[in-house]
């Protein structure tokens, strides 16, 4: 282990640490009471019946049926985000035999307890699949639920890495955390095309410069082979997010998928599970706590990482009773250091990232300046200081060795005394439109601040029709309503990005704001994004007109009308509930009806996973330590 002193707590971190867990103080009490209730009951295969404990290994090899007759040994269980259509997600399909094979080693066995969906964002941009993708983090938490409910389990697996898919995961395995439970990843696909050279042909394309033949020529040169993108989108956000919260082996997040390296690290996580098992030590329960929550928000912010996690971020800490919002966003990436340019804020990808010092070079520089909590409970036991290493192979042996002191690139990776930026990536700003976040790592500071006339739209295929047709060839504000978790989903609205950079681009003052997301790939462009309340609940946007002055001001965090429009004396959109209703079928959306009318808003991670605490008062923007639980869910 790394020789470590820890620093004391920058004041900022503590007092946002202190705050959160006064304000999760009952919840997270009741949380720990329900696992230690879990965990005091013993174990699963004890309580199974000779009939229910042979039903769960009838498949099962005789090798394996010996073991579990046994009745001490440990059983892992595996839920796999496998399928074939994902890149990141391909490798997976040879995990489960490299896992068995390595706890039968340790005398111990291991089974698939379930799968669970993992659409692709990729495939879905701009289409109305994408109007269920945040919602598939809702269903994949249950579709755990429903595998480990099993309850013939001493500890589980996860196999996941995309977008909602690691998030969901993490939400259903909380409810079972009084077990272990430990994250595997595919890691990243080797590099492609340089980032600006996809950039400038999606660019040209937007501008029907280029064929679709020569974009579809830049895209498959992108995205070529099995494993991760290699853009700091969502995805590679989940991992550096797993890393620094404990959940995974240290610095496995970035080895390339078909490699030894990689089967090694699945096999060492696999014995670590059983490990963890057989000493009652390291469930998840304590894993994931308002220190750990903190450590990924920061992580987070420090790398410029996906704007998705201010909503998932949120359900996922309240799985575990830990009661987190925007403001306390806010005010961590006041305090947290930039020191990671990936696209899309930077040129380099995560190959290069990790290649510069990865994630252990991060995690020692955030933990070394007081930004990350190095008291915490991981799966490598207590403390952080073990993600400060980095895993290799020698002579066919997994070794771990401390990771790089010093960046060996710059350009790409930074230290705590030298940042790109003595701020994180994420914003929130406010006003009369309601709340937002906006993520300004990769807007240039002339760009941060736009006053503009709106043109307000219901689609995103109207602002791309005006844009083509040249209407929007001046400073503009888009403003996109009905794009919220109760109105469609809350789709991504990547495919606006290319148009939106063109604009600015072109020299003028643009900037979007919704109530819909952006991509995790989204950068250039100012965008207000995940404004809340939704324009489908009452929220402001639902009373802005073209014409109205906007002004964005992420240095200042505002987001206001401009002249004194007074918009609550203003009709809301008529339309509105037409507008949610006509986009409520096809694509599998007629069976997300219930999830639309009963989701909680955008700041409380847009979730079906909870039921309202009583007595707690609706979302206010003070006092600071708000209880962000009570949703308000019309009839």
């Amino acid at each position: 282990m790394p020789h470590f002193t820890r620093p004391p707590m920058h004041p900022v971190v503590a007092e946002v640490t202190a705050r959160i867990t006064a304000r999760s103080a009952e919840l997270r009490a009741d949380y720990i009471r329900r696992m230690d209730a879990a965990r005091d009951s013993g174990t699963g295969r004890a309580k199974l019946s000779c009939a229910n404990w042979a039903h769960a290994f009838a498949g099962q090899t005789i090798a394996d049926k010996l073991t579990a007759m046994d009745g001490s040994k440990p059983n892992v269980g595996i839920v796999t985000a496998y399928n074939d259509m994902l890149s990141a997600h391909q490798p997976f399909e040879r995990f489960p035999a490299v896992i068995r094979e390595a706890v039968r080693t340790v005398g111990a066995t291991a089974q698939v307890a379930g799968g669970t969906p993992a659409m692709c964002d990729g495939v879905t941009q701009g289409r109305p699949g994408m109007e269920l993708s945040l919602f598939s983090r809702d269903a994949i938490a249950m579709s755990v639920g429903v595998a480990l409910t099993h309850d013939a389990f001493d500890a589980a697996m996860m196999l996941g890495v995309c977008d909602k898919i690691v998030p969901g995961l993490f939400m259903g395995a909380l409810a079972f955390g009084h077990l272990p439970v430990v994250f595997a990843p595919a890691g990243p696909m080797p590099s492609g095309i340089p980032n600006a050279e996809k950039a400038r042909v999606r660019a040209l394309y937007a501008q029907n410069q280029v064929d679709r033949q020569t974009l579809l020529e830049s895209e498959i040169g992108s995205y070529h082979s099995p494993g991760t993108c290699t853009f700091y989108g969502t995805a590679n956000s989940n991992q550096m997010m797993m890393e620094l919260g404990g959940l995974h082996m240290p610095s496995t997040a970035f080895v390339h998928p078909e490699t030894g390296l990689r089967d090694a690290l699945t096999a060492a996580t696999a014995k670590r599970a059983v490990e963890l098992a057989r000493s009652g030590e390291c469930r998840m329960a304590d894993v994931v706590s308002e220190k750990s929550v903190v450590n990924m928000i920061v992580a987070l912010l420090a790398t410029g990482g996906s704007t998705n996690h201010a909503i998932h971020l949120v359900a996922m800490a309240r799985m575990a009773g830990v009661l987190i919002d925007w403001t306390d966003m806010d005010q961590l990436s006041s305090a947290t250091p930039l020191l990671a340019r990936v696209y899309p804020n930077g040129s380099a990808d995560v190959n290069a990232f990790q290649a510069a010092g990865g994630v252990a070079f991060v995690a020692r520089e955030l933990a070394g300046a007081g930004i990350l909590h190095s008291d915490v409970t991981t799966i490598m036991g207590e403390g952080i200081e073990a993600y400060f290493q980095e895993p290799s192979m020698v002579d066919g042996e997994l070794v771990w060795r401390d990771g790089v002191a010093e960046s060996l690139d710059r350009d790409i990776l930074r230290p705590a005394s030298d940042p790109f930026d003595v701020e994180g990536g994420l914003r929130l700003v406010k006003g009369d439109l309601g709340r937002a976040v906006i993520k300004v790592s990769a807007v240039k500071p002339e760009n941060r601040i736009v006053e503009a006339p709106a043109e307000v739209y219901e689609t995103q295929e109207d602002v791309l029709a005006d844009f083509k047709a040249g209407k929007l060839d001046r400073d503009v504000i888009v403003v996109l309503r009905f794009q919220g978790p109760r109105a469609n989903g809350m789709p991504e609205l990547h495919s606006l990005s290319p148009a939106l950079s063109v604009l600015q681009d072109k020299g003028f003052k643009v900037a979007l704001v919704t109530d819909g997301r952006m991509s995790g790939a989204s950068g250039k462009t100012p965008a207000a994004i995940h404004v809340s309340p939704e324009a489908l609940a009452g929220g402001p946007l639902a009373h802005v007109r073209t014409g109205d002055v906007i002004r964005l001001d992420a240095d200042a965090g505002v987001l206001s009308t401009v002249g004194g429009v007074d918009l609550a004396s203003r009709p809301g959109v008529e339309r509105a509930a037409a507008h949610s209703e006509g986009a409520s079928w096809g694509y599998g959306r007629e069976l997300f009806a219930a999830f639309r009318h009963v989701v909680g808003t955008a700041e409380e991670g847009a979730s079906v996973c909870f039921l309202p605490v009583p007595g707690a008062a609706r979302h206010t923007d003070t006092p600071p330590d708000r209880n962000l639980v009570d949703r308000a869910v019309d009839a």
